[in-house]
């Protein structure tokens, strides 16, 4: 198992993509659908932040921490 230094060196930049893709997401649906409220807005960026890493295994640029054994 890699240490905890090497896990935050390669999931950082997911980490990062990941919040860009969270804020595009709620920028793209409040400007279609409106102004939302916390609710939803919080149901988009658990989309999100349980999908990306299931989208990124599919496309086969995970991290080896997240390669599923």
């Amino acid at each position: 198992m890699a240490d905890t230094a090497e896990k935050v060196r390669q999931l950082a930049p997911h980490w990062g993509v990941m919040f860009v893709v969270m804020f595009v997401v709620l920028a793209l649906v409040e400007r279609v659908v409106g102004s939302l409220s916390f609710l939803p807005s919080m149901l988009l960026v658990f989309v999100v932040a349980f999908g990306y890493p299931v989208v990124v295994r599919t496309l086969g640029v995970a991290p080896p921490v997240w390669q599923r054994s």
